[in-house]
């Protein structure tokens, strides 16, 4: 546990200098601007697809069982099931919005 907050730790100060350096090169080549701008749109869609597959999977078994044993619950446990897959439309939002 104190590895992972380590990590995040790291991680949080080296973004933080990251987009200071960002700053100072907008108004130049701006192509360090541009790749953070890609790392930014690459974790807004993986990590929300991430989220989604880990809610789809737990969901899909329960709604799956739900419907075993009641079939005419199908419709509500569809719409369970695809409420998950906002996070993913979220994801493509803010890839749109960062390129």
């Amino acid at each position: 546990m104190k590895k992972l907050a380590l990590v995040l730790a790291v991680f949080a100060l080296a973004s933080i200098a990251a987009a200071q350096a960002a700053t100072g090169e907008a108004n130049g080549n701006g192509s360090l601007l541009a790749g953070l701008k890609a790392i930014g749109a690459g974790l807004a869609l993986g990590l929300g697809a991430i989220g989604t597959g880990l809610a789809q999977g737990r969901i899909g078994a329960a709604a799956a069982g739900v419907t075993a044993e009641r079939p005419e619950k199908f419709g509500q446990m569809l719409i369970w099931f695809v409420i998950p897959e906002t996070l993913v439309i979220f994801g493509f939002v803010g890839l749109f919005l960062l390129k």
